[in-house]
């Protein structure tokens, strides 16, 4: 009968708690059998002595003169007593017998415990890596469910749009009202698309994607003005608040409105209501550059932060899950930010409320003009729209 997923992990903490005690038992088997042999040799070598002992103790009683020689034969013995002679062994020697047999039974004590200790590392490592693979498997599971959702529910959709204004006579607006959702679902199978491509293709990349000197205020600007629609057709309401500084950088602008588009579409995916407020922020710190995408939904728990950006993790049960997704968004993030010199970082949203992600990218040394929009006077002012609308 073949096991059920519970039942196989089940086995496994048997297996390795079998394998734990057969380790400790073999362990102290060891110590016990080393410390017996070196208790059997001590006595051994007792016995041995107390029969060196007697035996030349016979020959000098019979020959007194033959002590030196004796003395000489039988290193270990003494003279105790000279009238009559008398001998012993020496108590120096009876110690260094005793400081053996603890500095054996010290060394059993290292060595086991480095054993069993070396062991139960092994023994952890190899769990944790099983465990590690078993939650990637699980994962790629609820990915490729996932990505069957995500293709097969717009697909579905725009047939059943396809199939009614095909078969039923429609008025103008309830045509355009058919036609927009028609593209939302198109775009909702664009960004799929483009996610499972992207993370593949930046997993199979030898090489980093070239970095172009660039201006970020402007750089944003153009981004935002392509991305804008897409972000307010599913009720983001958008603010972008550009730095009254001039911010040179080296991106690779498309990985940038990768990134931005992700960051988002999450803003507002995990949003609740009709009204999304999202609020996009370029800020200067000295050497680095901060891009803050803000919003007012749900929050994060602290336990997700880092998890958040791992291939395929999605936040909540999967079972009861509302949002749409595949879990390469965030990931994609932080490998593409990561790809131009930067990183990620994410955190409770200002007072507290919704979540803030943080792209953080080091500011490229340049003179004013060096790239376009260098000029201060040249840059988009605080708080105006990539498409030139007031946010």
């Amino acid at each position: 009968m073949r096991l059920r997923p519970l039942e196989r992990h089940d086995a496994t903490r048997i297996a390795f708690a079998i394998i734990v005690v057969i380790v400790l038992a073999q362990v102290t088997w060891w110590i016990v059998f080393q410390q017996r042999t070196v208790e059997e040799a001590a006595s051994s070598t007792r016995t041995s002595w107390e029969r060196d002992l007697e035996t030349a103790g016979e020959l000098l009683e019979h020959d007194p003169a033959a002590l030196p020689t004796l003395l000489a034969r039988y290193p270990h013995l003494r003279l105790a007593d000279p009238e009559p002679p008398r001998l012993e062994v020496a108590p120096a020697v009876r110690r260094g017998l005793e400081e053996r047999g603890r500095g054996s039974r010290t060394m059993l004590g290292f060595e086991a415990a480095f054993f069993a200790v070396a062991i139960m590392l092994l023994l952890l490592f190899i769990a944790s890596s099983l465990r590690a693979e078993r939650e990637l498997k699980r994962r790629q599971q609820n990915f490729l469910g996932a990505v069957t959702h995500e293709f097969k529910t717009p697909i579905s959709t725009l047939r059943l749009l396809v199939q009614t204004v095909r078969l039923r006579s429609l008025s103008l607006e309830k045509q355009q009202d058919y036609l927009r959702r028609m593209e939302a679902e198109v775009d909702r199978l664009e960004r799929t698309s483009e996610q499972v491509l992207s993370t593949a293709r930046l997993e199979g990349a030898a090489e980093p994607p070239p970095l172009t000197a660039t201006e970020l205020n402007h750089a944003v600007q153009g981004i935002i003005g392509r991305l804008r629609p897409g972000v307010e057709v599913r009720g983001g309401d958008l603010e972008v608040r550009y730095s009254s500084e001039p911010l040179p950088v080296s991106i690779d602008t498309e990985a940038l409105a990768l990134v931005l588009s992700n960051l988002l579409d999450n803003a507002v995916k995990y949003s609740p209501g009709d009204r999304k407020p999202v609020t996009l922020t370029l800020e200067g710190h000295g050497d680095l550059i901060s891009v803050h995408v803000d919003d007012q939904g749900v929050g994060l728990h602290p336990d997700e932060r880092d998890r958040v950006f791992d291939r395929f993790y999605r936040t909540g049960d999967e079972m009861t899950r509302q949002a749409a997704g595949v879990g390469l968004g965030l990931h994609l993030v932080k490998s593409v930010t990561e790809a131009m010199r930067g990183w990620v970082r994410v955190a409770d949203g200002p007072g507290g409320r919704g979540t803030r992600f943080t792209i953080v990218l080091p500011r490229r040394v340049a003179r004013a003009g060096d790239v376009p929009g260098a000029d201060p006077a040249a840059s988009p002012s605080r708080g105006a729209a990539g498409d030139g609308r007031v946010a």
